[in-house]
Protein backbone atom coordinates (compact mmCIF):
# COMPACT_ATOMS: atom_id res chain seq x y z
CA UNK A 1 0.00 0.00 0.00
CA UNK A 2 1.03 3.47 -0.84
CA UNK A 3 0.21 6.71 0.63
CA UNK A 4 -0.51 10.07 -1.31
CA UNK A 5 1.03 13.18 0.10
CA UNK A 6 -0.27 16.97 -1.23
CA UNK A 7 2.41 19.00 -1.44
CA UNK A 8 2.28 22.49 -0.89
CA UNK A 9 3.04 24.46 -3.73
CA UNK A 10 4.63 27.32 -2.48
CA UNK A 11 8.29 25.63 -2.59
CA UNK A 12 11.32 27.95 -1.57
CA UNK A 13 14.88 26.65 -3.92
CA UNK A 14 18.30 27.38 -2.50
CA UNK A 15 19.77 30.64 -3.41
CA UNK A 16 23.02 29.18 -4.45
CA UNK A 17 21.72 26.99 -7.07
CA UNK A 18 19.58 29.35 -8.41
CA UNK A 19 22.35 31.29 -9.41
CA UNK A 20 23.66 28.69 -11.35
CA UNK A 21 20.49 27.87 -12.69
CA UNK A 22 20.24 32.02 -13.77
CA UNK A 23 23.78 31.99 -15.50
CA UNK A 24 23.06 28.91 -17.73
CA UNK A 25 19.32 29.97 -18.69
CA UNK A 26 20.80 33.20 -19.69
CA UNK A 27 24.20 32.19 -21.01
CA UNK A 28 24.03 28.82 -22.78
CA UNK A 29 21.26 29.29 -25.77
CA UNK A 30 22.33 32.59 -26.48
CA UNK A 31 25.73 31.96 -27.09
CA UNK A 32 24.27 29.88 -29.88
CA UNK A 33 21.76 32.34 -31.57
CA UNK A 34 24.43 34.49 -31.77
CA UNK A 35 26.34 32.59 -34.41
CA UNK A 36 24.83 32.44 -37.81
CA UNK A 37 23.18 29.47 -38.14
CA UNK A 38 24.10 28.67 -42.07
CA UNK A 39 28.16 29.05 -41.33
CA UNK A 40 29.17 25.36 -41.91
CA UNK A 41 32.33 24.53 -40.53
CA UNK A 42 32.75 21.00 -41.00
CA UNK A 43 30.17 18.26 -42.82
CA UNK A 44 30.38 14.98 -41.15
CA UNK A 45 28.93 11.87 -43.90
CA UNK A 46 27.64 14.80 -45.67
CA UNK A 47 25.45 16.70 -42.86
CA UNK A 48 27.01 20.43 -41.60
CA UNK A 49 28.47 20.58 -38.51
CA UNK A 50 27.69 24.62 -37.73
CA UNK A 51 28.92 27.55 -35.96
CA UNK A 52 25.95 26.92 -34.27
CA UNK A 53 26.68 23.58 -33.36
CA UNK A 54 29.50 24.56 -31.88
CA UNK A 55 28.58 27.36 -30.00
CA UNK A 56 25.87 25.01 -28.34
CA UNK A 57 28.75 22.67 -27.47
CA UNK A 58 30.97 25.64 -26.29
CA UNK A 59 27.92 26.10 -23.50
CA UNK A 60 27.20 22.50 -22.29
CA UNK A 61 31.00 21.65 -21.93
CA UNK A 62 32.85 25.13 -20.86
CA UNK A 63 34.38 23.55 -17.90
CA UNK A 64 35.90 20.88 -19.88
CA UNK A 65 37.15 23.04 -22.69
CA UNK A 66 38.34 25.48 -20.19
CA UNK A 67 41.45 22.86 -19.71
CA UNK A 68 42.30 22.96 -23.50
CA UNK A 69 44.79 25.70 -25.04
CA UNK A 70 42.89 28.76 -26.48
CA UNK A 71 44.06 27.97 -30.03
CA UNK A 72 42.94 24.54 -29.83
CA UNK A 73 39.48 25.05 -28.76
CA UNK A 74 37.92 25.43 -32.43
CA UNK A 75 39.66 22.06 -33.46
CA UNK A 76 38.15 20.37 -29.82
CA UNK A 77 34.56 21.36 -30.40
CA UNK A 78 34.68 20.13 -34.10
CA UNK A 79 35.88 17.23 -32.78
CA UNK A 80 33.38 16.59 -29.76
CA UNK A 81 30.72 17.42 -31.67
CA UNK A 82 31.84 14.35 -34.52
CA UNK A 83 32.38 12.37 -31.83
CA UNK A 84 29.04 13.01 -30.10
CA UNK A 85 27.35 12.44 -33.46
CA UNK A 86 28.64 9.46 -34.47
CA UNK A 87 28.09 7.75 -30.80
CA UNK A 88 24.91 8.80 -31.04
CA UNK A 89 24.25 7.11 -34.85
CA UNK A 90 25.40 4.05 -32.99
CA UNK A 91 23.80 4.09 -30.05
CA UNK A 92 20.39 4.48 -32.68
CA UNK A 93 21.64 1.71 -34.56
CA UNK A 94 21.74 -0.38 -31.38
CA UNK A 95 18.56 0.03 -30.39
CA UNK A 96 19.63 2.04 -27.13
CA UNK A 97 17.03 4.95 -27.54
CA UNK A 98 14.29 2.41 -27.44
CA UNK A 99 15.64 1.48 -24.09
CA UNK A 100 13.15 2.74 -20.66
CA UNK A 101 16.40 4.30 -19.10
CA UNK A 102 17.66 5.62 -22.14
CA UNK A 103 14.11 7.15 -22.88
CA UNK A 104 13.89 8.62 -19.19
CA UNK A 105 16.78 9.95 -19.72
CA UNK A 106 16.38 11.82 -23.09
CA UNK A 107 12.29 12.72 -22.25
CA UNK A 108 14.43 14.73 -18.87
CA UNK A 109 17.34 16.47 -21.33
CA UNK A 110 14.22 17.48 -23.42
CA UNK A 111 12.51 18.82 -20.39
CA UNK A 112 15.41 20.65 -19.02
CA UNK A 113 16.40 22.47 -22.36
CA UNK A 114 13.04 23.60 -21.90
CA UNK A 115 12.86 24.44 -18.89
CA UNK A 116 15.85 26.78 -19.15
CA UNK A 117 15.04 28.24 -22.39
CA UNK A 118 11.92 29.18 -20.33
CA UNK A 119 13.21 30.87 -17.77
CA UNK A 120 15.86 32.57 -19.98
CA UNK A 121 13.30 34.40 -21.46
CA UNK A 122 11.38 35.48 -18.45
CA UNK A 123 14.93 36.69 -17.41
CA UNK A 124 15.74 38.79 -20.95
CA UNK A 125 11.77 40.35 -19.96
CA UNK A 126 12.59 41.00 -16.40
CA UNK A 127 15.95 41.88 -16.14
CA UNK A 128 16.87 44.75 -18.06
CA UNK A 129 19.07 47.31 -18.30
CA UNK A 130 16.44 49.56 -17.20
CA UNK A 131 15.39 47.48 -14.24
CA UNK A 132 18.40 46.96 -13.21
CA UNK A 133 18.82 51.26 -13.32
CA UNK A 134 15.10 51.74 -11.14
CA UNK A 135 16.27 49.26 -8.47
CA UNK A 136 19.87 51.07 -7.69
CA UNK A 137 17.79 54.62 -8.14
CA UNK A 138 15.31 53.04 -5.10
CA UNK A 139 18.55 51.57 -3.17
CA UNK A 140 20.09 55.12 -2.94
CA UNK A 141 16.59 57.07 -2.37
CA UNK A 142 16.68 55.27 0.89
CA UNK A 143 20.35 54.88 1.47
CA UNK A 144 21.08 55.92 4.69
CA UNK A 145 25.21 56.86 4.84
CA UNK A 146 26.98 55.03 8.46
CA UNK A 147 29.79 56.67 9.73
CA UNK A 148 33.63 54.96 8.99
CA UNK A 149 36.81 54.54 10.76
CA UNK A 150 40.33 54.30 8.46
CA UNK A 151 42.77 52.23 10.66
CA UNK A 152 45.51 50.44 11.12
CA UNK A 153 46.58 47.87 13.92
CA UNK A 154 49.32 46.16 15.13
CA UNK A 155 48.24 42.27 16.49
CA UNK A 156 50.63 40.84 18.43
CA UNK A 157 50.47 37.95 21.18
CA UNK A 158 50.90 39.52 24.30
CA UNK A 159 50.01 42.29 26.09
CA UNK A 160 53.59 43.35 27.26
CA UNK A 161 54.46 43.50 23.19
CA UNK A 162 51.72 45.51 22.49
CA UNK A 163 52.68 48.09 25.88
CA UNK A 164 56.05 48.33 23.92
CA UNK A 165 54.64 49.19 20.65
CA UNK A 166 52.76 51.89 22.42
CA UNK A 167 55.78 52.79 24.39
CA UNK A 168 57.83 53.00 20.47
CA UNK A 169 54.65 54.90 19.26
CA UNK A 170 55.14 57.08 22.06
CA UNK A 171 59.00 58.06 21.31
CA UNK A 172 58.05 59.02 17.64
CA UNK A 173 58.16 55.71 15.72
CA UNK A 174 56.35 55.26 12.24
CA UNK A 175 53.43 53.10 12.88
CA UNK A 176 53.46 51.70 9.35
CA UNK A 177 56.95 50.22 9.73
CA UNK A 178 56.30 48.70 12.98
CA UNK A 179 53.01 47.08 11.69
CA UNK A 180 55.48 45.61 8.80
CA UNK A 181 58.22 44.51 10.87
CA UNK A 182 56.06 42.89 14.26
CA UNK A 183 52.28 42.26 13.01
CA UNK A 184 50.58 38.83 13.32
CA UNK A 185 48.24 40.28 10.78
CA UNK A 186 48.81 38.26 7.59
CA UNK A 187 45.86 40.59 5.89
CA UNK A 188 47.16 43.66 7.10
CA UNK A 189 50.90 43.32 8.64
CA UNK A 190 52.34 43.45 5.32
CA UNK A 191 50.31 46.70 4.10
CA UNK A 192 51.38 48.46 7.01
CA UNK A 193 48.34 47.72 9.29
CA UNK A 194 46.48 49.04 6.83
CA UNK A 195 42.46 47.56 7.09
CA UNK A 196 40.69 50.60 5.16
CA UNK A 197 37.44 51.72 5.76
CA UNK A 198 34.73 49.53 7.92
CA UNK A 199 31.91 50.29 9.72
CA UNK A 200 30.16 49.05 13.06
CA UNK A 201 29.79 45.54 13.07
CA UNK A 202 32.89 44.38 10.85
CA UNK A 203 35.19 43.91 13.46
CA UNK A 204 35.00 42.04 16.82
CA UNK A 205 33.12 44.42 19.29
CA UNK A 206 36.54 45.64 21.53
CA UNK A 207 38.00 46.61 18.59
CA UNK A 208 35.05 48.05 17.01
CA UNK A 209 34.79 50.38 20.16
CA UNK A 210 38.52 51.56 20.79
CA UNK A 211 38.77 52.61 17.27
CA UNK A 212 35.34 54.35 16.77
CA UNK A 213 36.24 56.00 20.32
CA UNK A 214 39.11 57.06 18.57
CA UNK A 215 40.22 60.54 17.27
CA UNK A 216 41.76 60.69 13.62
CA UNK A 217 45.76 60.58 14.06
CA UNK A 218 45.42 59.35 17.47
CA UNK A 219 46.30 55.79 18.42
CA UNK A 220 45.18 53.57 21.69
CA UNK A 221 47.09 54.08 24.66
CA UNK A 222 45.95 51.02 26.25
CA UNK A 223 46.54 47.66 24.33
CA UNK A 224 43.32 46.13 23.17
CA UNK A 225 42.70 42.83 23.71
CA UNK A 226 40.35 40.51 21.42
CA UNK A 227 40.14 36.41 20.54
CA UNK A 228 42.71 37.00 17.96
CA UNK A 229 45.01 38.85 20.20
CA UNK A 230 46.31 42.24 21.61
CA UNK A 231 46.02 45.03 19.28
CA UNK A 232 47.83 48.91 19.25
CA UNK A 233 45.32 51.01 16.92
CA UNK A 234 45.76 54.31 15.10
CA UNK A 235 42.67 55.63 13.38
CA UNK A 236 43.62 57.88 10.34
CA UNK A 237 40.02 59.00 9.32
CA UNK A 238 36.92 59.14 9.67
CA UNK A 239 33.86 59.61 6.96
CA UNK A 240 30.56 59.69 6.20
CA UNK A 241 30.29 56.40 3.84
CA UNK A 242 29.83 57.01 0.33
CA UNK A 243 26.73 55.70 -1.54
CA UNK A 244 27.69 52.92 -3.38
CA UNK A 245 28.11 53.23 -7.33
CA UNK A 246 26.02 51.99 -10.11
CA UNK A 247 28.95 50.22 -11.40
CA UNK A 248 29.94 48.60 -8.48
CA UNK A 249 25.45 47.66 -7.86
CA UNK A 250 24.68 46.49 -11.23
CA UNK A 251 25.92 42.99 -11.26
CA UNK A 252 24.39 42.07 -7.75
CA UNK A 253 20.96 43.76 -8.56
CA UNK A 254 21.01 41.43 -12.05
CA UNK A 255 21.42 38.62 -9.60
CA UNK A 256 18.70 40.45 -7.39
CA UNK A 257 16.15 40.42 -10.24
CA UNK A 258 17.16 36.94 -11.81
CA UNK A 259 16.22 35.52 -8.12
CA UNK A 260 12.95 37.06 -7.78
CA UNK A 261 11.98 36.71 -11.41
CA UNK A 262 12.93 32.70 -10.83
CA UNK A 263 10.98 32.96 -7.58
CA UNK A 264 8.09 34.35 -9.24
CA UNK A 265 7.75 31.90 -12.09
CA UNK A 266 8.41 29.03 -10.61
CA UNK A 267 5.88 29.83 -7.55
CA UNK A 268 3.27 30.79 -10.19
CA UNK A 269 3.60 27.47 -12.06
CA UNK A 270 3.61 25.31 -9.03
CA UNK A 271 0.52 27.26 -7.74
CA UNK A 272 -1.11 26.03 -10.96
CA UNK A 273 -0.45 22.28 -10.25
CA UNK A 274 -1.56 19.55 -8.23
CA UNK A 275 1.47 17.89 -6.18
CA UNK A 276 1.13 14.86 -4.84
CA UNK A 277 4.10 12.90 -3.34
CA UNK A 278 3.44 8.82 -3.38
CA UNK A 279 5.59 7.15 -0.07
CA UNK A 280 5.08 4.10 1.16
CA UNK A 281 3.09 3.26 4.68
CA UNK A 282 5.49 2.11 7.13
CA UNK A 283 5.20 -1.49 8.06
CA UNK A 284 3.39 -3.01 10.72
CA UNK A 285 5.06 -3.55 13.86
CA UNK A 286 5.49 -7.20 14.78
CA UNK A 287 3.56 -8.67 17.14
CA UNK A 288 4.98 -9.66 20.28
CA UNK A 289 5.79 -12.87 21.32
CA UNK A 290 3.72 -15.16 23.39
CA UNK A 291 4.62 -16.08 26.98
Amino acid sequence: MTRLTRVSRRRRFPLGGLAIVATLALAGPAVAQEAPADMVVATLNGEPITAADLALAAAEFGDQLGQVAPERRDAALIDLVINIRLASKAAKDAGLESEPAVMRRLDLARDRTLYSEFLRTKFIAAVTDEAVKARFDEEIASFEPQEEVRARHILVKTEAEAKDIIAQLDKGADFAELATEASLDPGSGQSGGDLGFFKRGQMVKPFEEAAFDLKPGKYTKKPVQSDFGWHVILVEEKREEPPPTFESQAQRIQQDLIRATFDAEIETLREGATIELVTPDAPAPAPEAAN
